[in-house]
């Protein structure tokens, strides 16, 4: 029973998959010294050979053959007399190569052996997994889900290594399945108990970042460089690129012919909407080009204090401020700057409002379109008449404007 329990364990040893061979040969060498050690006090005369491709290993003793009486060290010299028993033919002098039975070590000796070697191997796989995902962090990979909880998902590579994707770095729209294949980034490595913990992420803006790479070849080649990407995962993101090419427009580039380069990455980010705006160390053209698509009047900024102040056309404000705040406080992160929202020529914060467009993912576009016609190009203009008003300017119905008043009003009553 303990030599199979030490085939077992071995078998394990030999399957490993990603642990380069001299590794593996050298932890059941040094298990098995461990053995002789504590049998015999030394390991210094023997040799133990592993056989990586058959799963199996011997050992041998040495010992040199001496005259009877004259044995001065038992562990590495063998009375003439009892080498004769075990070889008829050998003679004094010669060096004396015997295989050790593993039987010999004992059953409780073995199994201690089997119980350290799969205790190695566990330790090497774990490292392997630390050594191979710690220089892949910032890498997009694909993978399978294998199993999806409430606070994450659990994912499987291609060589079976488990993988977690968080609820918080999920797009909050994200869904998945069993045996579907996703793609994230890789985010960090976590040792949890002495256990290594593969932790993706689909929020962060490398994810975006690697995307880009993937789909814009300028980006892969040096040519174009994103300098700075801020997100609010599935809503917005902002994204600065550079050229150092003079004939090359990075916007363009990153945007393909008709949005063909930039669309897949919409998907993909389940229609997170994406700005690509030109770097510039002048903070105030900067600063412009962070509030798309708003169009702004004029500023004052305090470089020491960080701080802009934008004026804007009443019609431009509630672009520049966005839904839920998302476009300004994008334009804060990209910026490093603190920036307020005024109406052109007043004094006075411009009311809170928003762009009846930002609700596009609640409001059908041909519900937007009918109450454009009327005039109303934000939420406030819409709320400002009563249903029985709308119901007689539009074709649309009781209910439909019952419906998207609701959702008018809830968005106003978070903010």
């Amino acid at each position: 029973m303990a030599s199979i329990n030490l085939i077992e364990a071995f078998q394990e040893f030999k399957d490993a998959e990603n642990i380069d061979r001299p590794t593996l040969m050298k932890v059941v060498e040094d298990v098995f010294k461990t053995l002789l050690r504590k049998k015999f006090t030394s390991d210094d005369n023997f040799d133990v050979i592993v056989n990586a491709e058959k799963g199996d290993l011997e050992i041998i003793r040495r010992r040199m053959i001496v005259e009877d009486g004259e044995v001065m060290d038992p562990l590495a010299e063998i009375a003439y007399s009892d080498a004769t028993k075990i070889e008829p033919d050998f003679e004094v002098g010669e060096e004396l190569y015997e295989e050790v039975n593993i039987y010999d070590f004992g059953r409780r000796a073995i199994l201690a052996a089997k119980q350290t070697l799969a205790s190695r191997i566990s330790d090497l796989k774990k490292n392997v997994l630390v050594k191979k995902y710690s220089e892949r962090i910032g890498e997009i990979i694909s993978a399978e889900v294998y199993q999806v909880w409430k606070k994450e998902v659990l994912l499987l590579d291609e060589d079976g290594s488990e993988l977690i994707l968080p609820k918080s770095e999920q797009i909050p729209s994200d869904f998945f399945k069993k045996g579907e294949s996703i793609r994230a980034v890789v985010e960090r490595v976590d040792l949890k108990n002495n256990t290594p913990v593969i932790i993706l992420s689909r929020t962060s803006p490398k994810f975006l970042s690697k995307l880009l790479e993937i789909e814009v070849p300028e980006i892969f080649d040096g040519l174009i460089v994103v300098r700075k990407i801020v997100r609010d995962p599935g809503e917005r993101a902002k994204v600065a690129v550079e050229s150092f090419d003079d004939r090359i427009d990075p916007v363009g580039a990153c945007v393909g012919m008709k949005g063909s380069r930039i669309h897949g990455i919409v998907r993909e980010l389940k229609n997170e909407n994406i700005d690509v705006i030109n770097w510039t160390n002048n903070i105030n053209l900067l600063i412009q080009r962070s509030l798309t698509p708003a169009k702004i009047t004029s500023m004052d900024i305090d470089q020491e204090t960080k701080h802009a102040s934008v004026y804007l056309k009443p019609d431009q404000v509630s672009l520049a401020i966005g839904r839920r705040g998302v476009n300004i406080k994008l334009a804060c992160e990209l910026t490093g700057f603190e920036i307020d929202v005024y109406r052109d020529n007043e004094g006075e914060v411009e009311e809170f409002d928003i762009d009846l467009e930002e609700f596009s993912d609640e409001i059908e576009p041909w519900v937007i379109d009918e109450l454009k016609r009327i005039g109303c190009d934000t939420a406030r203009s819409v709320l400002d008449l009563t249903a029985e008003e709308l119901e007689r300017r539009t074709d649309l119905e009781k209910e439909t404007i019952v419906e998207f008043l609701s959702v008018l009003k809830n968005e106003f009553e978070k903010e």
